[in-house]
C-alpha cells in the first residue's frame, strides 16, 4: 500500500532546468543591450541575486524588491548606466521563453500522476512561471499550481502552505511529501508545516545536521525508486 497520496513539487531545479533557462535568458538580454556578457558578469550577479531572493524567503523583503532591484544593483556594480528596471522585464521575457526540463521529468510524472495527486508549489514569478511550464507541456500532470506571487505570502513560510493545503481535496498532512532542490524553502517549508520531505540534492551537499529530512535523492527520477 503506497505512502503517500499527495506530491508536492518544487519547479525551478526539481523539475525545469532554471540554471539553463537562466543563463540563456541573461545572455540573450545583454546582447540585446549590446553588452558582452562574461563569466565574471554572471558571477557578480549570481551573488546579487541569492541574497535578495534568501531575503525574500526570510519575509524582509517582498517578490517586487528582488526582481527591480538585482539588475539596478548589478549595473550599479559595473559603472554602467543601463535601465536595470527596463532590463528586467525584458530578462523576465525571455525567461518565460526558456522550455527546459531536467533529465527524465516527463516520463516519471506520466507515471506517478496515475498513482499521486500531483501539485507544483513555487515561488516563482507569476507569468514567467506559467509560460514555462506551458512551454514544457507538463501542466497536464498536475492538478494545480501555487505560485507565491499569487497566494501573496512564499515557501518556507507557513501561511504559503496553508493556503495550499485548503485547496486540495481530502488534504491529509500524513499523506503529503513536498520534493524540491531548497533546503531554506522546499525542506524548511515541509519541516515548518509538519509533512515528509524530499531534498533533492544533486551536488551531494552535506546534509544540515540540524535537519531532519525524509529522504535525499540525486535527481527526480530517483522518487521511482522511493514511492
Amino acid at each position: 500500500m503506497k505512502k503517500y497520496q499527495t506530491l508536492l513539487f518544487d519547479a525551478d531545479g526539481t523539475l525545469l532546468d532554471f540554471d539553463k533557462t537562466e543563463y540563456h535568458a541573461l545572455k540573450l538580454t545583454f546582447e540585446k543591450h549590446h553588452i558582452q556578457f562574461t563569466q565574471e558578469i554572471f558571477e557578480i550577479y549570481e551573488k546579487i541575486n541569492k541574497k535578495l531572493w534568501k531575503d525574500f524567503e526570510n519575509g524582509i523583503i517582498d517578490k517586487k524588491t528582488v526582481v527591480y532591484t538585482r539588475f539596478v544593483e548589478l549595473f550599479k556594480k559595473l559603472n554602467t548606466d543601463d535601465d536595470g528596471i527596463l532590463f528586467e522585464d525584458e530578462y523576465q521575457a525571455a525567461l518565460g521563453e526558456g522550455h527546459f526540463l531536467l533529465d527524465g521529468v516527463h516520463e516519471v510524472l506520466a507515471k506517478l500522476s496515475k498513482d499521486y495527486e500531483l501539485y507544483i508549489v513555487t515561488n516563482g514569478v507569476i507569468q514567467t512561471q506559467y509560460s514555462r511550464l506551458k512551454g514544457t507541456d507538463i501542466q497536464k500532470y498536475f492538478k494545480d499550481i501555487f505560485v507565491s506571487e499569487e497566494i501573496g505570502y512564499q515557501k518556507p513560510k507557513r501561511e504559503y502552505f496553508d493556503f495550499c493545503f485548503q485547496k486540495i481535496d481530502n488534504f491529509d498532512k500524513d499523506k503529503a511529501l513536498i520534493i524540491g532542490d531548497s533546503l531554506s524553502s522546499d525542506i524548511q517549508g515541509g519541516i515548518n508545516v509538519g509533512i515528509d520531505t524530499c531534498w533533492i540534492n544533486p551536488k551531494h551537499d552535506k546534509k544540515p545536521q540540524d535537519m531532519d529530512i525524509t529522504y535525499i535523492i540525486d535527481s527526480v527520477k530517483d522518487l521511482l525508486e522511493i514511492l
